[in-house]
């Protein structure tokens, strides 16, 4: 059987133009994964949390406030959205209430053209505090002199509010497309969602389409989670795909934390640059 690559890329001269074309693009995907940070209100896996009541039951309160922040966002509202955080708010990718209003600010610089929708999945009341399990879709496009760039992201989160202020944040599920071009790769993604530190996993990103005489390009890139890291995403090196996808092994770390694993594919007629956040978490969590 055939040996399966790391996600150690070795260098090519051949593919360093395009890589510094596409490096442009795949800045802009990177920062529409942030994007969804700002809006989901609880999240964890699709499953209700114990003892969690269904969305339809949800406090109007609650409601009431998802769908203004969907509003706020959507038009760019910035002072608005941050009127749903406390001063102390934190989460696990290490934003606080001045980062990610900072964040935001940059990011809607950059992607001015978003629309957000969330779907409150579950709720429950803890004490003083309501937890709620939301998902937000954010789709949008980015007009470029070269070619328009489509973005769609969804992401599920669990966050905790008290005195209707959001205080805490915790991304579990996040994936996130980026599409340009005439007619981009249709590509099939395969990830888990969550590893246990230092443990082995495999890692495809399959284009659909037959390859036929066209050339296919594409790299995998792995990062840490980090506040640093979402405006400011890794460059790109480019390999030729003589087997119509990306076929890698990646390790995860000795350390729990998430890390954002992406793969970018370019065709003659498109490019497709796909993203998913896999969990590293002990086990048995």
């Amino acid at each position: 059987m055939q040996t399966r690559p790391t996600f150690s890329l070795h260098h090519s001269a051949k593919s360093l133009p395009v890589a510094r074309r596409c490096h442009r693009w795949l800045a802009l995907f990177a920062s529409g994964l942030t994007l969804g940070l700002t809006l989901n209100w609880a999240g964890g896996a699709i499953a209700q949390q114990p003892g969690a009541s269904p969305s339809a039951s949800a406090p109007p309160q609650v409601t009431a406030q998802i769908t203004q922040m969907d509003e706020a966002a959507s038009s760019g509202n910035l002072d608005a959205v941050m009127s749903f955080y406390s001063p102390n708010f934190t989460s696990q990718d290490g934003l606080t209430y001045d980062t990610l209003k900072q964040t935001l600010s940059d990011l809607w610089k950059r992607y001015p053209n978003l629309a957000y929708s969330t779907n409150v999945d579950s709720w429950e009341q803890q004490g003083n505090s309501v937890v709620t399990v939301t998902t937000t879709t954010i789709k949008g496009r980015y007009p470029d002199e070269r070619r328009d760039l489509n973005l769609v992201a969804t992401i599920t989160s669990r966050q905790r509010i008290e005195n209707n202020k959001i205080l805490e944040q915790e991304v579990l599920n996040e994936y996130s497309e980026l599409t340009a071009g005439e007619k981009p790769p249709s590509v099939t993604f395969r990830l888990p969602e969550q590893v246990a530190p230092g443990e082995q996993f495999d890692f495809d990103a399959v284009v659909m389409e037959p390859l036929g005489d066209r050339l296919l390009l594409g790299s995998a890139i792995e990062e840490p989670i980090e506040v640093n890291n979402y405006l400011n995403p890794a460059p790109i090196e480019l390999e030729l795909l003589p087997s119509g996808g990306l076929f890698k092994v990646g390790r995860a770390p000795d350390q729990p934390g998430d890390r954002w694993i992406s793969a970018v594919i370019v065709r003659d007629d498109g490019i497709t640059a796909v993203t998913q956040r896999l969990r590293v978490v002990p086990p048995g969590n």
